[in-house]
């Protein structure tokens, strides 16, 4: 017996004696007595703590700090250019941040290759900002090849996640 089988048995089980004891409680000559509590007053949804505008928590949920490349690409998808376009916006509005983008690579490839696939990926990405108004002096890259992973296992999902750009604040940030 699978655990599915034996989750939709205790179902049944729970089901029939509550029959039971619906029909047991119709039939009595006894008054039924409501004893049901007032109903709750409904919890509203946990306020979203909004980051400090400028901050870098701000930048990461604003704009987003990171895109994604295909295998062995360097080419930037559309979800990476929308992305890279709020980039742009964000760093438009606080002219004094600095950024470096982390070029990354999955673990496929020789080190030498996925180096320099990994400096590809932070030059597009650069290069984009740049195109969209961003002074290339506020901007730094640095290759990590698959040095260092988001993710470990040796899976496509995990491969995919490693294929970024990671863009990370350096100077000029609010603090929070």
């Amino acid at each position: 017996m699978t655990c599915l089988q034996g989750i939709a048995m205790k179902f049944k089980v729970v089901l029939v004696a509550m029959s039971v004891l619906a029909v047991a409680a119709c039939a009595s000559d006894e008054p039924v007595v409501e004893n049901t509590p007032p109903a709750a007053t409904p919890t509203p949804p946990p306020q979203r703590v909004t980051a400090v505008p400028g901050s870098v928590e701000d930048f990461q949920e604003t704009a987003g700090d990171r895109v994604f490349f295909d295998y062995d690409q360097f080419d930037l998808r559309s979800d990476a250019r929308a992305t890279l376009d709020r980039q742009a916006s964000w760093l438009s509005q606080y002219g004094n941040v600095t950024v470096r983008i982390h070029g990354n690579a999955d673990e496929r490839g020789t080190r030498e290759y996925n180096l320099a696939l990994a400096a590809r990926r932070a030059n597009s990405a650069r290069d984009y900002l740049v195109s969209r108004g961003v002074a290339a002096s506020r901007i730094e890259t640095i290759s990590n090849g698959e040095e260092q992973p988001v993710c470990s296992a040796s899976t496509e999902e995990c491969w995919a996640l490693n294929r970024n750009a990671t863009t990370v604040i350096v100077a000029g940030a609010v603090t929070s």
